[in-house]
């Protein structure tokens, strides 16, 4: 409200707006003042009151619109309650004078009728508009007078009566909420008036629309339970009247409608005598709705207790003779009774109360089967048994499976059921064969067992023509039911029902009285079989071809021959025969299209060519037998064209003649105009889906789709399953409801002629189109209407499956304008919407702008000269059309001109039809022109506005095309809207008053349009919806009567919860708050409704957009302060299984659609009985939450933090939920449904893979999921049954694995009872399961089986990796170590515990493991190799479930291929004999057997060989085919599994052996090193390729050994070369092992150092940072590289040198701190190779250079950097100490080495010199020839740094006792008593040595006191320092001994005695 915002009118803005403008701002301003009344003070109303009043008063005589009334009127009347009295007595004085006035003028009456509002409103807050508004009006005043108003009730009844019936629809639902509001005090009305009303009721539903059989339906439907069930204590009733009704009694009311209608006495006894009937469709749909609500407002507790009553009166109407006179009677009959049946049991009753009534019904039937009576009731007792059938299909549904108490033996469901497949009628025998496959789709346990009965029956009682035809139609119904059931049949029932086709088929002749039965019976087997797919059908494909051949003619003159003889019988059966088989060929197309190849086609055109030719001969069979044959030709033609359809036109080029004059006849001929025309079903699949709403609600918009849709049927009936018995064979859900043959057979023409007139020639093109407009212009009438029909289809289904320029020459043009124009003015609103989309499409097709031109111009010329609405309309719709297909409007004069024509239509009030085909053209001209029509907005939002300121509501059509065309005027200025302009701003405004103006709309279509509109005004401009306003109007509708209004509310909270989720949230809570009556009810919000409606709906759709609602608002608020609401209503709706009664009886006097927002008592939890598809979502959604929560908060799974943050923070977390979560899992894995038993599975198996490593704060050493083990092996438990599916047991299997792998349970005790249930399937799948007693397909049990294995293979890989961690509890975790297990499980189970558990079975796995590789190894073989596959099949797979198997087999191989691996591991590959007597699988000439082709035993060699190459070729075939899909799981587990392998050594030996095989190993890592960035992958190749280059080596070492032990004596040179390289030194790309691992470890490192190639050097002058994992990969590739040379001959060492030098040294130059480099350098220095005689000077030479490199370092790098210089210089030590004296003492290479370490001596850096000094240490201690020159080259060196040290000592004393003073210390007291000599070096040193050895030892004695604490500890972690300088101390003490006694001999006692100088060699 953006220019009125006050209580008055500004009346200054007002008065300067035009005329429109001025009605748009009264409305906003009344808008605003409804809302601001109630919350303004009254002392400020009644200041107010009188300069109001008189403002409303002005707008009161202005003749505002029907909208504008309405506001006016509520907001008087608030006025009114709220001000002063006195003043708005006057004016309803005032008013009382307008009403009574007699001005009849045009003008005056709008404000007559107005002042009729204010009066009523004033009482009843009420408004009217002519006879619609007066009926509303009293209604309102009643609701407002109460009891007050009884005298005037007979008054009301009077007028209500006379409106029930008028000729106006809105009228008539006018008085329909009168008198529903009079009802509630006139008791009259259900009393004595009770039949009055009903008759006036039926007569109400005759020609009524949708809206009008709702509303009556309503008011009879509560009259009548209010007859049944008063909701008043009524007095005795008086004289005449009548006081409570009997169920009898109004049931009889309603049968009497039903029968009868609406006619009186004598015209229905007149219809009696004629034996006609009157009673119109429209009045039994009513009926039929009127009983649903009877039942429905009466409660689910009435129904339950009167529910044998109650079924007994609905069949005693099902078999009235009345109701089933005709076949369109009998299928409207059978279709009204069963949607009440399904509407009260269904939606009324719980799953025990449903029960129930299953079995009254089941005793329903059994009576009708019991009962004997003579055959003219047979065929009314057939529908009867028809109802009960599909009710019970319809509840078969929901069930899953069906509840135990149907499946007893008490019940005899099924008995009762197949009982049915012999009675005469076929109706009959139809829905008992259709009940029984929904029986299987509801429990596939029953399919075989139920296939099996029906086949025996079938073959026993083959002579009955009803066991026949039913047995046989129950079998193909069972067999059709696997489409829908993932679990299968065995793969033999299938032969089973070939055989018992072909068994049908030979006999039909044999017995004319069942020929026909045996006949369709055999050919319904065989369509049904085709539908299992081609995995079956492509082994029984040959006998179908012979069956196909057999029934059709060999030739063409066969086929003449056969006419000249045979009866009427004779081709009845054979038409019959071929219509089967053609049939049969159809489903072949259908479903196995892959099979359909060019060889089959050519061997099926024979049978093709007969079967169009014999189309030609039909007419003379006609002419011969007359109707006799009449039906089976239809159905015989209906079939060809079927196929036809469906195949190539090329393969039956020569028949097009034939077909098309077939067809044209069938369209357009003389014989059949007289048919019914079926444009009803004909005509909606081919028009625009936006269009058919001009015709009429769609039916699937609507809830009542089950029989409104039967108004739809031609007069031949409706759709009914007896009308084609092979649409069992449907892949619908459903029951199917094909129609009659002859409106197929049209169906079927119409398109088969658009898939065939594109190929005909164009001269024929062209003629047949002028023929149809030939018959058209001769015709009249209906008739002319019925051919213009199917033309039309048949033209509008050629353009649209044509392509541009398709079409043929322009001669084609004219004539199908001229049909279509011919169309455009029919009076049938269908045909109508059929031209304007063929129109469309024609200008599409031809594609040429001047002819779409011209069509718009004759569309303009008709407009003008046309002068009835039907013209008019049509044209109207074709000019917005017209464009539809063609880009868009693109010309601004067209555009302009088109909006000239349509302005001026849509104000046609003379005819709402013109105006509302004018305005949903002109929403298509807005869709259509895009941006270009931005100019023309604002004129359109005006007349928008304004015609529905003005529109009457009696005409609602004209406001959704209103609707419509806002909704396309705000997608046309899209974000436009959000601008902050007047004009923007005044554009916005009218949206919202438009969308006001529809959302008071009564019309629930156009209330749809109006949520529509703001959702798209929502998406374009968000901050000018008001949520506060919009969310509480759509959660009022959340539970509308409405399917098409409900649709409209959940697409637009689906929007809005994906950005504002929280919001619209809370705007619902708000709601719920304001709500009565909320005392002891538990809210569930608005979350909660969408559950509950999610349970009720059926319609997919909208279930969709529920689910995705629902998915967005926990996805906005689960993790945000809203976690354990969701959890908690998941609980609740998982909770809500079973009740007695799902529904506490209904309040009849008042709807409360914000019922949904209540729930129960919190005894009952706040949902009931809800069905197990909701469940399963709730499952689903717990799931969502957990993945939500892992990326969220981490609090969320870790106890400690979770706990500590929840005393500080209101927020929650998931892990505080974790037993809500485990107790909802379990009940989900414990209900009866099969699907919630998988999603609860998967659930438990998500919470033990998140939650199994949390460990318990309280009880240090334990995990807080061990308290649930119980409940965890109580939900797996029933699992693991024998009844038990195996998809559940399968999932469960991977549940037991995941728990016992987690290591929560630290108990062995524990553990074992999880451990039993495995071992439990362990031992089913050695037994096998007999063929005979399988229920399921053979691929199930691959399934189960490869669970169980995978199962197994998981946890003994876990129980593998625990021993081994407790063996080596140190050992880093690396790639070995399994996902599986649990880092934090050192528990007691976690060690040879559970290893042990599997060790009992391992022989027995380990055999089964085996198997399934093979199995598994066969199934990858490509497409070439399948005939090489065994024919019998493998292990666990057979033949003919092959495509099947694959899938199993591609989710389990990974985890059994490591297991396996592992075992073998273990065993060291030896043979064990340990096998187990029990053992009777694998079984199959597939297995890993022990016998050679020749039949002798394999030698224990071969067999190793044989699994060794069985685990590398499929290791290696699946990383040769790497897909995205695949899961890196398998990756790593073919890595696990190949390095087990590698471990052991005689696997070792063979792949080191076999070098073709080890490079292509290496072929194959590499690829997956490129391919793969993960980490623990590549470290996980290198590793491998570690151990391959081991194996190299180790073969060539021992080559090596056995070639000098042999030749011992010979001289070495003449030894073979071994290893790579042979002689030359030459090394082969693809066949070198040398040369691939140097490509791998190339590519590791230029991957990670890119500077290292000299293409990528310096092109990114970024520093690299290599993280640790890189860092181990580079580590890895150089030890491979370091140990490549060892693997060469001499010359091949040679050859690679070069490369591994250059690698080495470019990895030491930019990562030098790197130990692994130094390490590996190391490693390729002291090689054998650089000791061969053959390669020693070459590797010396290398070397040399190599050493160069490595000193020209020094020049590159940074001389600052000083781990540079120490790593370099430690580098070049392992250089000095390696390589011997040839390559290191050579000039000037010695002279550099001795310049680098000089030069560090120098360095300022103290570390620099330490480290110096240590490497100078090394090298002085190495050997002689290379110690020597560098100590000759260092030593003087080394004297004159110790000197300088020694004067420097004295200076540098106080810094050593500072705090650099131990670290100093560290270093110079090594390097000291490394001078030290000991006491007899010392007598023979040189005098430099001794004056080093003198010095080192005085400044040792003078340092040790000062650092103890470093000397203590260097001496005791160095024993040979120690030992050094004791003998040191000890010969320096010798020698001043010797010294003091030389130079004074008398004094020598005394020294011996007491010596003057005591030296301390004790620093400790």
């Amino acid at each position: 409200m953006e220019r009125a915002h006050s209580l008055l009118l500004n009346e200054e803005v007002c008065n300067q707006l035009g005329e429109h403008q001025r009605a748009e701002f009264i409305f906003e301003w009344l808008n605003h003042l409804k809302k601001l009344l109630p919350s303004t003070d009254r002392v400020d109303i009644k200041h107010n009151q009188r300069r109001l009043v008189d403002q409303l008063s002005t707008v009161l005589i202005g003749s505002p619109g029907p909208p504008t009334r309405w506001l006016l009127a509520h907001c008087l009347a608030l006025l009114y309650r709220l001000g002063d009295p006195v003043p708005s007595s006057l004016l309803v004085e005032r008013c009382n004078d307008i009403i009574r006035s007699k001005d009849d003028s045009p003008s005056g009456l709008p404000t007559r009728l107005f002042q009729v509002k204010i009066l009523t409103q004033i009482v009843g807050e009420s408004f009217s508009q002519g006879r619609y508004e007066i009926m509303l009006s009293v209604e309102k005043i009643l609701r407002g007078l109460g009891v007050s108003a009884v005298p005037c009730h007979r008054d009301v009844y009077k007028a209500a009566r006379t409106c029930l019936t008028d000729r106006s629809m809105a009228v008539r639902c006018a008085a329909t909420k009168c008198l529903l509001e009079l009802q509630r005090e006139a008791v009259f009305l259900w009393t004595s008036e009770l039949e009055n009303v009903a008759t006036l009721c039926f007569r109400a539903f005759e020609g009524s629309n949708y809206n009008v059989r709702v509303s009556v339906a309503k008011l009879l439907g509560t009259l009548l339970a209010a007859a049944v069930e008063p909701r008043q204590p009524t007095a005795a009733p008086r004289q005449g009247g009548r006081g409570r009704s009997s169920l009898e009694e109004v049931m009889d009311l309603l049968t009497a409608g039903f029968l009868r209608g609406g006619a009186g006495f004598l015209r229905a006894s007149g219809d009696m005598l004629k034996g006609t009937s009157s009673v119109s469709k429209d009045i039994r749909i009513g009926v039929t709705q009127a009983c649903v609500v009877f039942v429905s407002t009466l409660g689910g507790s009435w129904l339950e207790a009167n529910l044998p009553a109650f079924l007994s009166l609905l069949m005693e109407l099902a078999s009235h003779g009345r109701a089933t006179q005709t076949p369109g009677d009998a299928v409207v009959t059978r279709r009204c009774v069963s949607f009440v049946l399904r509407s009260t049991l269904g939606s009324l009753l719980g799953e025990k109360a449903q029960t129930n009534a299953a079995k009254q019904l089941c005793l329903a039937v059994a009576s009708q089967r019991r009962t004997r009576v003579s055959s003219a009731d047979v065929s009314a007792r057939q529908h009867v048994l028809v109802c009960c059938l599909l009710n019970w299909e319809d509840s078969f549904r929901d069930w899953d499976p069906l509840p135990p108490p149907l499946t007893d033996s008490s019940t005899a469901l099924l008995d009762t059921v197949i009982s049915v497949l012999l009675h005469p009628a076929s109706s009959a025998r139809m829905a008992a064969a259709w009940c029984l496959r929904c029986v299987a789709m509801a429990m596939p346990s029953q399919c075989s067992l139920l296939l099996d009965r029906c086949a025996e029956r079938l073959v026993a009682l083959k002579s009955s023509p009803e066991a026949v035809a039913g047995y046989g139609a129950a079998v193909a119904a069972l067999v059709a039911s696997v489409q829908h059931c993932p679990l299968g049949i065995p793969h033999t029932k299938g032969k089973v029902v070939l055989g018992l086709a072909e068994d049908l088929l030979r006999s039909a002749s044999q017995n004319s009285r069942i020929s026909l039965q045996r006949t369709q019976a055999g050919w319904l087997l065989v369509s049904s079989l085709i539908t299992l797919g081609p995995a079956v059908v492509e082994h029984h494909l040959s006998r179908l071809l012979l069956l196909w051949r057999c029934v059709f003619p060999a030739s063409l003159r066969e086929q003449e021959m056969e006419l000249r003889r045979g009866d009427y019988f004779t081709w009845q059966v054979t038409l019959e025969g071929r219509a089967g088989a053609l049939c049969a060929m159809k489903n072949l197309l259908l479903h196995c299209r892959e099979l359909v190849t060019d060889d089959i086609i050519s061997r099926l055109l024979t049978p093709l060519a007969c079967a169009v030719a014999l189309l030609t001969k039909l007419p003379a069979l006609l002419r011969s037998y007359s109707s006799s044959v009449r039906s089976w030709s239809l159905v015989y033609r209906l079939r060809v064209y079927e196929l036809l359809a469906l195949l190539p036109p090329h393969t039956y080029q020569e028949s097009f003649g034939l077909v098309m004059n077939q067809l044209v006849t069938d369209l357009s001929g003389q014989d059949n105009l007289n048919q019914p025309c079926s444009d009803l079903t004909l005509l909606p699949p081919l028009c625009h889906h936006d269009d058919l709403l001009l015709v009429g609600p769609a039916l699937h918009d609507t809830d009542h789709r089950y029989i409104e849709e039967q108004l739809h049927g031609s007069s031949v009936g409706g759709g009914s399953l007896d009308n084609d018995p092979f649409s069992l064979c449907e892949r619908s859900d459903e029951a199917p409801a094909p129609l009659p043959p002859p409106v197929a057979l049209t169906a079927a023409a119409v398109r088969l002629f658009g898939a065939l007139f594109p190929h005909i020639i164009s001269a024929q093109r062209v003629k047949i189109l002028e023929q149809f407009v030939e018959t058209v212009n001769q015709l009249k009438g209906q008739r002319q209407q019925t051919v213009q029909t199917h033309v039309c289809a048949a033209l509008c289904s050629l353009l649209k499956g044509s392509v541009r320029g398709f079409l043929g020459p322009e001669e084609i043009r004219s004539p199908a304008l001229s049909l279509l124009s011919g169309a455009l003015e029919s009076v049938s609103p269908l045909l109508r919407c059929l031209a304007v989309e063929g129109l469309a499409r024609l200008v599409q097709v031809v594609g040429d702008p001047g002819f779409t031109v011209s069509v718009s111009l004759l569309c303009f010329d008709r407009l003008k000269t046309a002068r009835d609405a039907a013209s008019r309309s049509g044209y109207a719709l074709a000019l917005g059309a017209l464009y539809r297909y063609t880009g868009g409007i693109s010309s601004p004069q067209h555009l302009s001109t088109c909006l000239g024509v349509l302005f001026t239509l849509s104000q046609d009030s003379t005819s709402p039809e013109v105006q509302t085909w004018s305005l949903h053209s002109l929403s298509l001209v807005v869709d259509l022109s895009g941006g270009l029509y931005r100019t023309h907005a604002e004129p359109s939002f005006t007349l928008v506005l304004r015609l529905l300121l003005s529109a009457p509501p009696t005409h609602p059509e004209v406001h959704y095309s209103l609707g419509r065309c806002l909704h396309a005027l705000i997608t046309c200025l899209g974000p436009d809207l959000q601008g902050d302009g007047a004009a923007v701003s005044g554009l916005r405004s009218s949206c919202l008053v438009g969308c006001g103006v529809m959302q008071a709309s009564p019309d629930c279509l156009v209330q749809a349009r109006a949520i529509s509109c703001l959702q798209q005004l929502h998406m374009f401009s968000p901050p000018h919806v008001n949520l506060a306003n919009l969310v509480p109007a759509l959660c009022a509708n959340l539970c509308s009567s409405y399917l098409c209004l409900r649709r409209a509310v959940v697409a637009c909270l689906r929007q809005l919860v994906q950005r504002e989720a929280l919001e619209v949230s809370e705007h619902a809570v708000t709601l719920v708050k304001e709500l009565p009556r909320r005392d002891n009810t538990q809210l569930v919000g608005l979350e909660g409704a969408l559950f509950t409606l999610l349970d009720r709906e059926s319609d997919p759709g909208l279930r969709r957009d529920i689910q995705e609602t629902l998915v967005h608002m926990m996805t906005s608020s689960a993790t945000s302060g809203k976690l354990g609401h969701w959890l908690k209503l998941c609980k609740d709706v998982l909770s809500a299984t079973t009740g007695g009664q799902d529904e506490e009886e209904a309040d009849s006097s008042r709807d409360d659609d914000s019922s949904a927002f209540r729930a129960r008592p919190e005894s009952g939890g706040p949902f009931t009985a809800l069905r197990w598809a909701t469940r399963r979502f709730a499952m689903e959604c717990v799931c969502r939450i957990i993945a939500q929560c892992e990326t969220a908060d981490p609090a969320h799974f870790d106890m400690t933090l979770a706990q500590e943050r929840r005393l500080h923070e209101s927020t929650d977390f998931l892990v505080l939920h974790l037993g809500d979560l485990v107790r909802m899992a379990f009940m989900a894995a414990t209900d009866h449904s099969d699907q919630l038993r998988l999603a609860g599975l998967q659930t438990l198996l998500v919470i033990i893979r998140r939650f199994s490593a949390i460990p318990e704060p309280e009880f240090p050493g334990h995990v807080i999921l061990e308290q649930y083990q119980a409940n965890v092996g109580a939900a797996l438990r029933p699992a693991f049954t024998a009844d038990a599916p195996p998809d559940v047991t399968a999932k469960a299997c991977q549940v037991c694995s995941a728990w016992i792998a987690s290591g929560v349970v630290s108990d062995l005790r524990d553990l074992r009872r999880v451990h039993q249930l495995l071992a439990s399937s362990l031992a089913k799948v050695q037994v096998g399961s007999d063929t005979s007693s399988q229920l399921y397909n053979e691929a199930t049990a691959t399934m189960e089986t490869l669970a169980v294995l995978k199962a197994w293979a998981e946890v003994y890989i876990v129980a593998v990796q625990r021993s081994r961690q407790k063996e080596s509890p140190g050992r880093t975790a690396d790639l070995s170590v399994s996902s599986l297990a649990n880092d934090s499980s050192s528990s007691e189970s976690g060690g040879a515990g559970l290893l042990k558990l599997v060790q009992s079975d391992l022989s027995t796995l380990s055999r089964l493991w085996l198997a399934a590789l093979q199995d598994y190894a066969l199934l990858t073989l490509p497409q070439e190799y399948a005939p090489q596959l065994p024919a019998t099949g493998g292990s666990f797979y057979t033949a003919e479930t092959v495509n099947q198997a694959r899938a199993h087999y591609s989710s389990s191989w990974a985890p059994v291929l490591h297991a396996t691996s592992l075992w073998l591991h273990s065993t060291g590959f030896v043979m064990s004999d340990d096998t187990p007597a029990n053992l009777s699988r694998p079984a199959t000439p597939t297995s890993m057997g022990q016998t050679d082709s020749v039949g002798g035993a394999k030698s224990p060699e071969d067999v190793n060989a044989d699994r060794l190459h069985l685990i590398l070729g499929i290791s290696v075939e699946f990383l040769c085919s790497l897909h995205s899909h695949d899961q890196m799981e398998n990756i790593t587990s073919c890595l696990r599994a190949l390095r087990a392998l590698l471990d052991v050594s005689w696997p070792r030996a063979k792949i080191g052996n076999d070098q073709a095989l080890s490079v292509e190993l290496l072929s194959v890592l590499h690829r997956l090193m490129v391919t793969r960035e993960s980490a623990s992958v590549q470290l996980a190749v290198l590793d491998l390729l570690r151990q391959i280059v081991a194996a190299a080596q180790e073969h060539v070492r021992e080559k090596r050994h056995s070639a000098e032990v042999d030749d011992g004596a010979a001289e070495k040179e003449t030894l073979p070369e071994f290893g790579e390289g042979r002689d030359t030194g030459g090394l082969i790309p693809g066949r070198s092992l040398v040369f691939g691992a140097l490509e791998l470890c190339l590519c590791v490192l230029v991957r990670k150092l890119p500077q290292l190639s000299p293409k990528l050097a310096g092109t990114s002058p970024t520093v690299w940072s290599l993280t640790d994992s890189d860092c181990r990969l580079v580590a890895s590739a150089l030890c491979v590289l370091s140990e490549l040379p060892s693997v060469c001959s001499p010359e091949g060492s040679v050859s690679i040198l070069p490369t591994v030098l250059y690698l080495l040294l470019g990895v030491l130059r930019e990562l030098v701190h790197l130990p692994a480099a130094l390490q590996a350098l190391k490693s390729v220095l002291t090689s054998p190779m650089s000791r061969q005689e053959k390669s020693r000077g070459a590797w010396n030479l290398l070397l040399r250079s190599a050493l160069n490199t490595l000193l020209g370092l020094w020049d590159t790098g940074d001389s600052g950097c000083v781990v540079d210089q120490i790593s370099l210089l430690t580098a070049l030590t392992v250089f000095l100490l390696s390589a011997g004296p040839d390559v290191c003492t050579l000039e000037p290479l010695h002279a550099l080495c001795v310049q680098r370490f000089t030069t560090s001596m120098d360095a300022k850096d103290s570390m620099v010199v330490s480290r110096c000094y240590q490497l100078m240490t090394s090298v002085f201690q190495a050997q002689p020839a290379v110690a020597v020159p560098y100590i000759q080259a260092l030593g003087p060196a080394c004297d004159s740094q110790w000197e300088i040290k020694k004067r420097d000592v004295n200076n540098k004393r106080l810094s050593l006792c500072g705090t650099s003073g131990p670290q100093l210390a560290a270093i110079l007291l090594p390097l000291l008593i490394s001078f030290l000599l000991d006491e007899n070096a010392l007598g023979s040193a040189p005098a430099a040595s001794r004056s080093l050895h003198e010095a080192a030892l005085k400044d040792l004695m003078r340092l040790g006191p000062q650092h103890s604490a470093v000397f203590r500890s260097l001496i005791a972690s160095s024993p040979h320092l120690k030992s050094r300088l004791e003998a040191a101390v000890k010969g320096n003490q010798e020698s001043l001994n010797a010294k003091a006694s030389g130079a004074n001999p008398a004094t020598r006692s005394a020294a011996k005695s007491s010596p003057s100088i005591t030296l301390k060699t004790n620093f400790l």
